[in-house]
């Protein structure tokens, strides 16, 4: 049974490491923070006993017989069962032994409810010498996964309370030994997972690009957020019990756990699990300050937390704290510790982060206040020293938070360029932030061609093209204004072409749109081809006019085979209907306009905000004229009217509107259904 090697028990958190789809590292501030020295804890001597060769001959055998064929499940769990009873009293030296570990494992995986839970009650005595174990880790885990299986069928969970409530009666002897080992610190978070009823590996597997995502407001929270984890109830007072107990035995050691990057992970599991009980979180992030239970933020405590998140495990755990803390707690923590210390820890390589979760975390426009008081002038000093992150973070609370929005996309634009090169420098600058600011002569800095577009820069970017278009001008102007080959290069980069369609989603304006389309002329079909390019396409289409839409598919028509072929193509084939255009060109320039005319014609109808947000995205805005206040009115009237009478016949309102507007809008859904199949193979190339 192969085993692979896994990241697991390496005891990184990745969490703050960005997988930048273009291979580089996004940022200084966000390279992953390695510990340089991880405190050493002494474990007590255990002396593994050899396997004698009658025990390693029967378990050969049993590997022969059951690794590789196909048993009937009854009666391989009957042999698995049978086999495991053979390891009572000697399940330390098997579980370490590296041959016969894998077979333990294979059994674990076959063996009934009753066999496994009495495996796991055996082992109790040495859990904590065999978790610490390379190979022993990988047992006990496969046997808390083999477990979590039987959580299904609550008839279970007596007897799986039971060996749960042994193994930690057996733990919390000496939690510090477990938790500060890089593999016994994996097997308790999965323990942990498992008393709430979380799936292991989805909650262990966190993506950094998710993350990161999330934290600058450009994904939705992940479906595995707080509120489904308060849902699941297994074994909740166990958890709660668990965590109590293992901290007034580790009490003498806490300034140990604090720093070492093992125990900061379980620490940081323990946090996540406990949201929603703030009692039990309290006290748990109350320990993790080295606060008393007097005087929670006294002098002394905040000297030590300043010193604290300059250590890479704290500074992780202060992140979780941050995310998980209730309101009150958070403001006291910005307002009494780290406030006026927001640029120093800025500056540092562990502690910038514990700024960016305080930006991300931030509860109200206060908080952004006190945020941006110290950092809104400070943005050309972060730049210079790689804090992208830190400005990108603010950047989002910005938005989230409604505060500052202006002043924030203004500081960036001006700590970027100056000068003539203001304002058509800004994007460039920021799309290549690492390489500008490390450049000596800045003043003659220009477009770097073969360098891969900045991460951050990138997600800086696409934020601020979702802001309203009277707020970001200078960056509109900044990006229309780029040399042709410019955007061309940047459309075939996987974090530049982000920010063109970035660009081409915004509320900007139709013609702003199309200025910048139209750079693209000529190469509309090489873009279609692209792996990266073709999402840029389909964009460039949506916001043409008709004209420029007849352009795109007319130098996309001669690779039809290639497009066919690409993983994005089929999709754009259809979309654009590419056939349709090779046949009869004059009905598909009808088909385009008249589609058009009908969504422009339903929203005039429907709402004049609706309509107003259409016309800037539709390629006949600039040839019907807006309706006037006059008509917007009647058919408020009208609509006011339809409503009441609707009341009382009890008809639904939309049955009146059988117009040929409201049936040209389902010709519109199914567009909409075929953009969501867009999106789903968008990211599976570029995420």
């Amino acid at each position: 049974m192969g085993r692979k090697t896994s990241k697991k028990h390496a005891g990184v958190n990745a969490d703050h490491t960005i997988e930048s789809v273009s291979g580089g590292n996004a940022d200084d501030n966000n390279r992953p923070r390695k510990d340089k020295r991880t405190t050493p804890v002494p474990q007590a001597s255990f002396l593994r006993k050899q396997v004698d060769p009658e025990t390693a001959k029967y378990f050969a055998e049993i590997a022969n017989a059951i690794e590789g064929t196909e048993i009937d499940p009854e009666e391989r769990s009957v042999i698995c069962g049978n086999a495991l009873e053979e390891t009572r009293g000697k399940e330390a030296e098997l579980a370490t032994d590296y041959i016969i570990s894998h077979t333990l494992q294979t059994l674990l995986e076959g063996c009934s409810l009753d066999h496994l839970c009495n495996f796991l009650q055996s082992c109790a005595k040495n859990f904590s010498h065999i978790a610490a174990d390379r190979s022993g880790s990988h047992v006990v885990e496969t046997a808390l996964k083999s477990l979590s299986f039987h959580l299904q069928d609550n008839e279970n969970h007596s007897l799986i309370e039971q060996t749960l409530k042994k193994i930690c009666k057996a733990i919390v002897v000496n939690p510090v030994e477990i938790m500060c080992n890089c593999h016994g610190s994996h097997v308790l978070r999965s323990l942990l997972c498992l008393f709430k009823g979380v799936p292991l590996e989805e909650f262990h597997s966190t993506k950094s690009s998710v993350g990161l995502a999330e934290r600058l407001n450009l994904k939705a929270p992940h479906a595995k957020d707080n509120g489904s984890l308060q849902s699941l109830q297994i074994f909740p007072s166990l958890l709660k019990k668990f965590v109590s107990e293992m901290l007034n035995a580790a009490s003498e050691d806490i300034s140990k756990l604090q720093i070492n990057q093992y125990s900061s992970l379980v620490l940081q599991t323990a946090l996540k699990l406990l949201a929603g009980n703030e009692e039990e979180l309290l006290h748990l992030i109350r320990v993790l300050l080295g606060g008393s239970a007097g005087n929670l933020l006294e002098g002394k405590t905040i000297r030590n937390i300043l010193r604290l998140v300059e250590e890479t495990a704290y500074s992780h755990l202060m992140e979780a704290i941050l995310e998980f803390a209730p309101e009150t707690l958070y403001n006291e923590l910005l307002s009494k510790v780290f406030r006026k210390s927001l640029f120093q820890m800025s500056s540092h390589h562990c502690a910038n982060f514990v700024v960016q979760a305080l930006a991300s975390h931030a509860k109200s426009q206060d908080h952004m206040e006190l945020i941006w008081e110290e950092l809104g002038t400070k943005f050309h000093n972060l730049f210079e020293m790689g804090r992208s992150g830190v400005v990108a973070s603010v950047l989002a609370a910005t938005q989230r938070l409604h505060s500052h929005e202006h002043e924030c996309c203004q500081a960036i634009a001006a700590a970027v360029c100056t000068g003539d090169e203001f304002p058509k420098g800004i994007v460039p600058r920021i799309l290549f932030l690492e390489n500008f600011f490390c450049s000596r002569d800045k003043s003659n800095w220009s477009w770097p061609h073969g360098t891969k577009i900045h991460v951050v820069g990138s997600l800086i970017l696409q934020s601020i093209f979702r802001l309203p278009s009277e707020l970001i001008q200078v960056y509109v102007t900044s990006i229309t204004s780029l040399e042709e080959h410019h955007v061309l290069e940047a459309s075939k980069d996987p974090s530049g072409s982000r920010v063109i369609e970035s660009f081409l989603n915004s509320n900007i304006s139709a013609k702003q749109k199309r200025k910048l389309v139209a750079k693209l002329r000529g190469h509309f079909g090489e873009l279609s081809v692209h792996p990266f390019g073709s999402f840029t396409v389909e964009k460039c289409f949506t916001a043409s006019n008709l004209n420029l839409r007849e352009t795109i598919v007319s130098e996309m028509l001669p690779l039809q085979t290639e497009l066919s072929k690409s993983k994005q193509g089929p999709y754009l084939l259809r979309k654009l209907d590419i056939d349709g255009f090779a046949r009869q060109p004059d009905q598909w320039k009808s088909r385009q306009a008249s589609q058009q005319s009908a969504l422009k014609e339903f929203y005039a109808t429907f709402g004049p905000a609706e309509s107003k947000s259409f016309e800037k995205e539709s390629f006949l805005a600039d040839s019907v004229s807006k309706p006037k206040p006059g008509k917007l009115k009647g058919i408020r009237k009208e609509i006011e009217t339809t409503l009441a009478s609707a009341k009382t016949s009890n008809t639904p309102f939309l049955a009146h509107q059988v117009s040929k507007k409201v049936k040209r809008s389902k010709n519109e859904k199914k567009r909409h259904r075929k953009d969501d199949e867009s999106e789903s193979q968008r990211k599976k190339i570029k995420v």
